[in-house]
């Protein structure tokens, strides 16, 4: 079965058979990218940051695939790469199929990249690293074969292969084929590309058993080429980690704010390899005098939008302004090495300088900005060194009859305005910080502004707030924000507490403000996977330490550490799990659901918190109460501006009706909960955001 497509291709032309081969590994490269951060994402807390780790993994193999076959061309002899990578391919073949082991999953809280890391490498490394090194390894033996063209163009289609496996994922496979059903499918067409790839190394070899070291392109090479200096190594490397750094830092901006799903990684992923596509395939589709006008004001925009609350940001302006502006940047970087691209001679050389920018852009984004800033800099650190980048390689580019200096002048006027502007926005961001630190999970500050009436203190997730503490002393353990006696959960607390102690269970610390409601004899269980907001709010708040109830921090993943537990028999189950203004989506899947109803006593309430500016959850929640065949009422609470309550919207669940009609429910817009008709409920293996965006 192994060599079957060697004897099915062999009448095929070989460079036929490396062109579908190169375009099947990119395909299936880029479709097991969001397969597996699916997949993980529930494991590590469902944050952005899942998905930056997992972007790193992919960009670090993809650079030792690179040097990989750099290697293979340079210094093994033509016959050995063909066995090499044949042996590879059939070792490949029995870590089949890539199905991630439970046993990876969190024991504790704590930053998980490295975990992420080694469940990728464990599961997809070998496949992975195969699939990344066809194309640059197919291309160098192309070239071997006279008359075998510009390899590059093999690279356009590589990228092309990349892109459709990025957009069938979101609107064909996901909602279609289970997770399993995914693994299952990729890992078969993995077969059949090994037996491809199998094929075309064999289809590479020389005629004679004693042929030597091959260098790309020497048999077609009319003159040999001078090796790139280490200038334009630099370059290469540069313009690449430039464009991976915009990529990771604008995607984990959008799923902050949204939620991270695949959805949101893919549109920015596919923005990326479109410019691949683009500036590689041809050399006049990037024209620098079409791109440098349109980026100055998209530049512009994307600095203005970074700082601005989410109440002042639409959805139908936040998602384009970047998308596009990704585009732009992109274009420039991927232009200008298209521009620069070498003699094929050096083809693995500069795939391997590409490769490495890239993972040095991932390892910025993901490992080195969460330790080193304390807050989210590598956006607009990104964008300044693009622009510092764009002087350097228009320097000597020159204006008809103009000459090179007034384009000199407009790009250094403009990137001096840019830097002076992000650098107060970001100092006026934070001037009421008491405190601002940052971890995998996000930057947390304590803030309190003057002018606040009345004056509080508040716990800040990026630009959400967490909860807040009145300063005045007759109101510090006064519940505040979206927790006061007139929210959803506040009134359910106030019904149950009628009945005596209660048994409360609270996904989501923030400043501990839901701890204000507890009473001796009352018990408290407090699921939180982020070990910094733990801290702050037990060092910079006083809610939990003031609290008389039996109370408990249970640091870990909500999902994890409650599929552990035996029933808690709780009389109400708080979820309130932000991260920016996204909700981990595997926190209101049904699963999520049945494992909450399980710790719940049977008449108890379920009080999911859906206060959110981009997102209507109600139709989530509502169809999931339908399957377990639950009560749900939508509270929503509109306090006066000058309170230091804010607007909120809560689903109250329950299997026992009678519970709205008592007291505490009187008053408000107190509604049963809808859903559109056919509203398919989310589930780990489905989720659709199309669904339920405001883009008002």
């Amino acid at each position: 079965m192994w060599f079957f497509s060697v004897q099915r291709m062999i009448w095929l032309a070989p460079m036929a058979l490396y062109a579908i081969t190169i375009f099947l590994s990119a395909f299936l490269l880029f479709q097991v990218q969001p397969l597996m951060g699916k997949i993980i994402l529930p494991w590590f807390g469902g944050s952005a940051g899942v998905w930056s780790a997992a972007l790193l993994f992919f960009q670090i193999v993809l650079l030792a695939g690179y040097a990989y076959a750099h290697i293979l061309i340079r210094l093994v002899k033509a016959r050995a790469q063909m066995v090499v990578h044949i042996a590879l391919l059939a070792a490949s073949c029995v870590l089949l199929p890539i199905m991630p082991s439970p046993s990876w999953k969190p024991a504790e809280a704590g930053d998980p990249t490295l975990r992420i890391l080694g469940v990728l490498l464990a599961t997809i490394g070998l496949p992975y690293f195969l699939l990344s090194v066809t194309s640059p390894l197919l291309q160098a033996w192309s070239v071997r074969r006279p008359g075998s063209g510009i390899p590059y163009r093999l690279f356009a289609l590589s990228n092309l292969g990349s892109l459709l496996a990025l957009l069938s994922f979101p609107l064909l496979v996901e909602p279609r084929l289970t997770s399993k059903q995914q693994v299952f499918a990729w890992s078969g067409m993995y077969v059949v590309f090994a037996g491809l790839c199998a094929g075309a190394a064999w289809a590479s070899r020389p005629p004679s058993a004693n042929a030597g070291v091959q260098p790309a392109n020497e048999a077609s090479a009319a003159e040999p080429t001078d090796r790139p200096g280490v200038a334009q190594l630099f370059l290469w490397a540069s313009l690449a980690a430039c464009a991976s750094t915009l990529l990771l830092a604008i995607t984990n901006h959008m799923s902050q704010n949204l939620a991270p799903i695949p959805l949101l990684w893919v549109v920015p992923l596919a923005v990326y390899l479109t410019t691949f596509i683009l500036t590689f395939e041809s050399d006049r589709i990037y024209r620098r005098w079409i791109v440098l006008p349109c980026l100055m004001p998209v530049l512009v925009g994307m600095a203005y939008f970074i700082w601005r609350s989410p109440e002042e940001v639409q959805l139908k302006w936040l998602i384009p302004i970047f998308v596009i502006g990704l585009f732009l940047c992109c274009m420039m970087c991927h232009g200008e090495l298209a521009r620069r691209k070498p003699a094929p001679q050096h083809l693995t050389l500069f795939y391997l300088m590409v490769s490495l920018g890239g993972a040095l852009g991932g390892m910025f984004v993901a490992l080195i900005a969460p330790h080193v800033f304390r807050t989210y800099l590598e956006l607009p650190l990104g964008l300044l060194a693009f622009s510092l980048l764009a002087i350097i390689v228009l320097w000597n580019v020159a204006l008809p009859k103009l000459g090179a200096w007034p384009l000199r002048a407009v790009l250094v006027i403009g990137v001096c305005a840019l830097a002076v502007y992000m650098a107060r926005h970001n100092r006026h961001t934070w001037r009421n910080s008491l405190r601002v630190e940052r971890n995998f999970y996000g930057v947390l500050s304590v803030e309190v502004d003057p002018e606040d009436n009345p004056p509080d203190r508040e716990l800040d997730h990026g630009k959400v707030i967490f909860g807040a503490q009145m300063l005045d002393p007759e109101l510090r353990y006064e519940p505040t924000t979206y927790y006061g006696k007139s929210s959803g959960v506040g009134r359910a607390i106030t019904a149950l507490e009628e009945k005596g102690p209660i048994r409360v269970g609270v996904i989501g610390l923030g400043a501990g403000v839901l701890l204000a409601y507890g009473r001796p004899g009352d018990t408290y269980r407090v699921y939180e996977i982020n070990p910094l907001v733990v801290r702050i709010a037990q060092t910079g708040f006083s809610f939990y330490d003031h609290s008389p109830a039996d109370k408990r921090i249970l640091e870990g993943d909500a999902r994890l550490t409650l599929e552990h537990q035996e029933s808690q028999q709780f009389d109400l189950l708080a979820v309130d799990a932000f991260s920016g203004d996204a909700i981990p989506v595997h926190l209101l899947t049904r699963e999520a659901l049945a494992l909450y109803f399980r710790h719940l006593k049977p008449g108890g309430i379920l009080a999911l918190h859906i206060s959110n500016l981009y997102l209507d959850l109600e139709p989530v929640c509502t169809s999931g109460a339908e399957a377990f065949g639950k009560q749900a009422m939508l509270v929503e609470d509109n306090p006066p501006d000058d309170s230091y309550l804010y607007k909120s919207d809560w689903i109250l669940m329950t299997s026992d009706p009678a519970w709205f009609h008592k007291a505490s429910f009187n008053g408000g817009k107190v509604v049963p909960a809808g859903a559109p008709p056919g509203f398919r409920a989310w589930t780990d293996d489905y989720s659709n955001v199309f669904q339920i965006l405001k883009l008002k």
